[in-house]
């Protein structure tokens, strides 16, 4: 009996697993202040102003809000030091420090459980902020209104829409660190309503905020990406988020609850590779956390991910175990938790014939079944296995159906393929042997698209199982005709020689299945070398597939060594002239190639040799330009970039074009340290067409450009680059500048790579 992946919700817990397992997302609610509570009343006894005396008793009272622990004392004493402050703020007539106050007591007010109250102080924060035109304060707002919607899919896109106002505002007030924990919120809500590539881009964000401000605690934000990751099937990338989470972890000395959270996203992706000794090393790690917290709702989750791994490996008797050892002490509070744990033990006491002890677990899901859908995969699930290992076969059917009209309405490949599965054991069980090959033949496709494994080979078992009991019927067949033929001759009572005669019929008849033995006695070992041969073919079609990988990264490699070269050359012999003419040319060649090595670079250290992300290359871009014209000081570079993959053909001019439109920017649009903004966007405008923007704020063209226009190498290199794309150029002059260029993604290799990922 095998598993298969299910992705469902359960309240804040978004779950995901091959093999029914879960994910946690990390712990909801206020973050902890990490201000000491000594210094902080020392900074308010000495304290050179009233307004700074404020701030201490806000950030003195969030530290007691936020102390680890439910004790009455700490939300006291964060309400009486809040109250101060906002006293202390009325005195001053001091705005910031009144609404934040303001927003402080609905915070304090919903730790001490009435929401309802606290949602209507977090109104009147809002109302206050507005009129005072305070926009840090406004986001904060907005944010602390997030924690009044629950799980449901309607209150996460009501977050969602809170979490879009307050980021722009964040920016707007310059607090970078609230924006990227905005950005990383975001991100969660989206992973958590399956809008995963979403998630990514705020994710990604996040981190470049976080990181250019110094912030180094990222392990929060690599788990949630490598949870999106996990739920795209994309397995390398969710280990390697999983390891930088818990890596940052150990680097930033977290000994949090948030390690709980890492330790279970680790064990899922070391699970996606089938690595099962690492899977379960980290499940455990993370359940012990748990219990030491005492937090049922993910002990309940973790046991079942180590249940549902020891399933997975046909070891019951350990998942029984591993589920009882928490069942008791720590019973599930919620539905779905129930229905999975009763879902447990009757497939594992059904697969250990043990039906005695399954047939209640069975009668309360059937039961759970009528009731309501909640949790109708496992359910349909359990009841299915239950019915074939008690002989019930052909009622099995009938669930069967009921589980594909399920699939067809939620659409999504882990259903199909474990209907697949099901149909096939039922089949099988039935012994309809040619219906179990194609609900196997059609799982295994669904399978490797999930799970990208190499393709079982049990259809071919089966399809050899099939031949072989028809070639036992036709034996027996003749087997009972010779017996008939034997009867007759007997019952006939012939005469010796016609005793004889049959004696040597029956010799004869004994030769023929003697030579029929013979005869499928070679065809078999004919067709066990064709096996061999055909899995020999195999090994070196990967051998000379991954040779062919290496070449193509090794010339990538050298196509990159190569451009550094001639860069460093062309540095060398920039330090001989004199003509300034000659050493701009030669800097904007040395943009150019540095352009194109970037790309060449992406594909050598990257798996897929047929594409580069482009949102990945234009970030890299930028940094490297800003480096070289340290524009830091007076240009504001603003990246609206989607995950776009194009192709060495398109990628390389595309890059050209960016390079000598933000060239021509850092150069012309500021003259004289003028200050500004350049926007680089590439967005897709409909299915595989993209448009490609880069603006300005700054001076514009001169208005004689357009006699001009030939006599510019840059302006000539756009166009022609933009015809090589077949693309549109068009340049307006308005504010600033603005280059566009809409193009087609090429598509044309994209099946290559498909079947090459297939074989």
């Amino acid at each position: 009996m095998n598993f298969i992946p299910f992705i469902s919700v359960k309240k804040h817990i978004r779950s995901l697993s091959t093999a029914f397992l879960f994910v946690l997302t990390g712990i909801s609610g206020i973050a902890q202040s990490k201000e000491d509570p000594d210094q902080l009343k020392k900074k308010i006894a000495s304290a050179e102003n009233n307004s700074q005396k404020v701030e201490f008793l806000l950030a003195l009272s969030n530290y007691y809000l936020t102390k680890p622990g439910e004790f009455k004392t700490d939300l006291d004493s964060a309400d009486n030091l809040n109250f101060e402050a906002e006293k202390l703020s009325n005195s001053l007539d001091y705005k910031l420090g009144k609404g934040k106050a303001i927003l402080l007591s609905a915070q304090i007010c919903r730790e001490k459980g009435d929401a309802k109250k606290a949602q209507i102080i977090t109104n009147k924060a809002l109302a206050y902020s507005i009129k005072n035109n305070l926009p840090v304060l406004k986001a904060d707002v907005y944010r602390e209104l997030c924690a009044y919607k629950g799980y449901e899919k309607e209150d996460v896109e009501e977050k969602i829409k809170y979490l879009e106002i307050a980021i722009p505002l964040y920016k707007k007030g310059k607090a970078y660190k609230k924006q990227a924990d905005a950005l990383k919120d975001l991100g969660d809500y989206y992973g958590s309503i399956e809008e995963n590539q979403k998630a990514l881009v705020h994710l990604e964000n996040a981190v470049v905020i976080y990181k250019a401000i110094g912030f180094k605690a990222l392990q929060g934000v690599y788990t949630l990406m490598s949870d999106n990751y996990g739920i795209l099937q994309n397995t390398q990338l969710s280990l390697q988020y999983a390891l930088m989470a818990e890596k940052t972890a150990e680097e930033t000395h977290d000994t949090s609850y948030q390690l709980c959270t890492i330790y279970n996203h680790l064990g899922l992706a070391y699970y996606d590779l089938l690595k099962y000794d690492l899977a379960f090393s980290n499940f455990e790690k993370a359940l012990n956390i748990a219990l030491e917290n005492k937090n049922v709702s993910d002990i309940n989750t973790i046991s079942y991910n180590l249940a549902s791994l020891y399933c997975q490996q046909k070891n019951y008797h350990e998942a029984l175990r591993t589920l009882k050892r928490t069942a008791t002490d720590y019973p599930p509070q919620d539905e779905v938790t129930r229905i999975r744990q009763r879902f447990i033990f009757v497939v594992c006491y059904s697969m250990l014939k043990q039906l005695d002890k399954a047939k209640p677990y069975y009668e309360q899901i059937l039961k759970d079944y009528k009731e309501s859908n909640v949790g109708l995969a496992y359910k349909l699930t359990g009841i299915i296995i239950y019915l074939q290992q008690s002989g019930q076969v052909e009622k099995t059917y009938a669930y069967i159906e009921k589980f594909r009209e399920f699939a067809k309405k939620s659409n999504k490949l882990i259903l199909y393929s474990q209907v697949e599965l099901l149909s096939f054991q039922s089949d099988h069980a039935s012994k309809k042997y040619e219906s179990a090959i194609k609900h196997l033949q059609k799982h295994q496709l669904l399978r490797d698209s999930l799970f990208n494994v190499e393709k079982l080979k049990q259809s071919a078992a089966l399809q050899l199982q099939f031949e072989t009991e028809k070639k036992d019927k036709n034996i027996k067949l003749l087997t009972q005709q010779g017996k008939l033929q034997e009867i007759k001759i007997h019952n006939d009572q012939i005469i010796r020689y016609v005793f004889i005669g049959s004696v040597l019929v029956l010799i004869l008849f004994l030769a023929f299945l003697y030579n029929s033995f013979r005869s499928k006695k070679k065809k078999n070992e004919e067709l066990e070398i064709q096996r061999q041969q055909i899995n020999e073919q195999n090994e070196l079609n990967k051998k000379m597939l991954i040779e062919k990988e290496w070449l193509l990264k090794e010339i990538h490699h050298r196509v990159k060594n190569n451009l550094q070269i001639v860069i460093s050359l062309l540095n060398t012999q920039s330090a001989y002239l004199d003509n300034e003419d000659a050493l701009l040319a030669i800097q904007n060649s040395q943009h150019r190639m540095h352009a194109m090595s970037l790309i060449h670079q992406k594909l050598y250290q990257s798996d897929n040799l047929a594409n580069i992300d482009m949102s990945w290359y234009i970030h890299e871009l930028i940094s490297y330009m800003k480096e070289c014209f340290d524009t830091d000081q007076n240009i504001n570079f603003v990246l609206n970039t989607e995950k776009v993959y194009l192709d060495v053909a398109q990628a390389v001019p595309l890059g050209l074009i960016i390079n000598e439109a933000i060239n021509n920017a850092i150069k012309y649009a500021f003259p004289l340290e003028r200050k500004g903004e350049v926007l680089i966007s590439l967005q897709n405008m409909k299915k595989n067409d993209y448009q490609l923007i880069v603006k300005d704020n700054g001076v514009g063209l001169p208005d004689h450009f357009e006699t001009l226009e030939r006599n510019s190498l840059g302006m000539n290199l756009m166009i022609g680059l933009s015809d090589q794309i077949d693309g549109t150029f068009n340049m307006e002059n308005e504010n600033g500048l603005t280059i566009t260029i809409t193009f087609t993604r090429n598509t044309e290799f994209e099946g290559a790579v498909e079947n090459s990922e297939i074989i």
